[in-house]
């Protein structure tokens, strides 16, 4: 019913920028809260950011200050721009949003497949 599909990993060297895009497309009736997570090896998958349909963000505090979550609500994009990249940012980063099909249903929650975030020293 609904797609999510990011795009923009890769390799970046440390202190580089990289900028992962995610589409929704399907039967989408509105989009509440879009966002970004990431799973390292190993480690369970958490919050990058999140930016509601109103424009309000939020972040984790490892990422505040480098990384900046956008949304265009007309193309039902949601944009995560990293910058000062480190290391510790190497990941799989997954895209999440918060789906309604129709006026009388709720919200239901779709992933992305993830795309490979990583950084070398």
């Amino acid at each position: 019913q609904v797609q999510l599909v990011e795009s923009g990993g890769g390799l970046v060297q440390a202190g580089g920028s990289l900028r992962l895009s995610c589409a929704a497309s399907g039967r989408i009736f509105s989009i509440n809260d879009m966002g970004w997570y990431r799973q390292a090896p190993g480690k369970q998958r958490e919050l990058v950011g999140v930016v509601t349909s109103g424009g309000t963000t939020n972040y984790a505090d490892s990422v505040k200050g480098r990384f900046t979550i956008s949304r265009e609500n007309a193309e039902n994009t949601v944009i995560l721009q990293m910058n000062s990249l480190t290391p510790e940012d190497t990941a799989v980063y997954y895209c999440n949003a918060a789906v309604t099909t129709s006026s009388m249903r709720p919200a239901v929650r779709y992933w992305g497949q993830g795309t490979q975030v990583t950084v070398s020293s």
